[in-house]
């Protein structure tokens, strides 16, 4: 009996110390200087899961891509300002970090310079981008990487509290992913600030989005693995100032995206905009419009539906319209162009003279002064003398239903 419960104490002694020990263990430190790129990738190759790869303040050189495939890493350096690590000089790989097992945790460092995306994660569970900077120093350039954070095909995303600058497409996209929350961050100078595309259930709040291209996107495309984009929340953002010229390369969907679009909406379903703040945006801040381009996908809906926009700020606007709000737009509307414009593209004749049905409806209820037009363009095309452009605000008036907040695993 003495012997088994001097056992016993043993064991429980051991495990006491050994668990710091085993946490002291879990944590690899990096600092930069020469062999860096060699010392990391082994490091993300090597830890075991639910390691933390510390990398010291510092500049760090890469001339290859880094990978990360192993589950519940957290990648972490000393601050965004910090820890840099510059691929200006990367010759190998098609991303600065592409992550591709669940669990990860990327905080408190910059990525800078790649030749394409930033940071990549694709087909993950659980993502999670905090305070990470990422930056193309030379500014707008067609020559930059497209994406800056880039999540997709992924479910539970969080970026939080990040920057980033310089996106030839999008500076944080999230696409064909699921549960997702964009706050706190902010995206300057890119052609497409923050873009949620082919994805569910997403929420983007509290952030800042100036002078890029355009400044949000929600959009849905044809032809990808997952469509029929759906339950996006856009509301406490500061939308302003997004005077960028279009720098996106030719062909690009982007680069059809006018200088100067606040908000805009495209094929996408059960989006909520609300309590935003809105302004110098100079073609206009809130688009409403359907897929423009030609597409033989017989499941795909080009049309946006369940629109509810209420409660939003709304500046000077639509002074300098660009692209095909110049074009298309201004000359329906003249100038200013008017704080929110939705083009009227509906399903069917019926729909064009009678509005869509309730659950497909545009629905719009903005503070006094906030200026509309439906542009008609379904009833227009119908008319042999045409349509008018409906003005009418009030017209619009109602209310959808608002979702429950997105809740995420590693936030619990």
């Amino acid at each position: 009996m003495m012997k088994n419960t001097v056992k016993a104490f043993l064991a429980v002694i051991f495990a006491v110390v050994a668990t710091p020990l085993a946490l002291a263990q879990s944590v690899i430190e990096i600092e930069p200087g020469e062999g860096v790129q060699e010392a990391l990738q082994e490091a993300l190759i090597m830890a075991e899961p639910g390691s933390v790869i510390e990398l010291k303040a510092g500049r760090y050189e890469f001339t290859g891509g880094l990978s990360l495939d192993v589950e519940n890493i957290t990648l972490r350096g000393a601050g965004m300002n910090e820890t840099v690590l510059s691929f200006a000089g990367q010759t190998s790989g098609s991303e600065g970090l592409l992550i591709t097992a669940g669990g990860a945790r990327v905080e408190a460092l910059a990525v800078e310079d790649t030749p394409g995306d930033g940071i990549k994660a694709k087909g993950v569970d659980i993502v999670t981008f905090k305070d990470v900077r990422v930056e193309w120093t030379r500014g707008p350039n067609a020559e930059n990487g497209a994406y800056g954070l880039y999540p997709v095909e992924s479910k539970n995303v969080l970026i939080d509290g990040c920057v980033v600058k310089g996106a030839s497409d999008a500076g944080i996209y999230v696409g064909q992913s699921q549960q997702i929350i964009v706050r706190n961050s902010r995206a300057e100078l890119n052609v497409a600030g923050i873009e949620i595309e082919n994805s569910y259930f997403a929420d983007v709040y509290n952030n800042v989005a100036t002078h890029n291209t355009g400044g949000i996107l929600v959009f849905d495309l044809p032809n990808l693995p997952q469509m029929g984009g759906h339950s996006v929340k856009v509301y406490n953002n500061k939308v302003v100032a997004n005077d960028t010229p279009n720098f996106a390369p030719p062909g690009n969907i982007v680069a059809t995206v006018p200088m100067g679009t606040g908000i805009m909406v495209m094929a996408n379903r059960e989006v909520e905009i609300f309590d935003n703040e809105l302004s110098d945006n100079a073609s206009t801040n809130i688009l409403l419009v359907a897929y423009p381009r030609e597409y033989n996908d017989p499941t795909y809906n080009p049309l946006p539906r369940a629109i509810y926009v209420h409660g939003n700020k709304h500046g000077k606007a639509g002074f300098a319209p660009d692209q095909a709000v110049k074009d298309i737009i201004e000359p329906r509307t003249g100038t200013p162009v008017p704080h929110i414009v939705w083009d009227g593209a509906v399903d069917g004749i019926w729909a064009a003279f009678f509005g869509p049905d309730d659950e497909n409806a545009i629905y719009i209820s903005e503070p006094e002064g906030t200026t509309f037009a439906n542009l008609q363009f379904v009833k227009d095309m119908i008319l042999p003398w045409g349509a008018s452009v409906d003005t009418d605000i009030e017209d619009y008036a109602g209310e959808l239903p608002s979702r429950a907040a997105v809740t995420l695993p590693q936030e619990k």
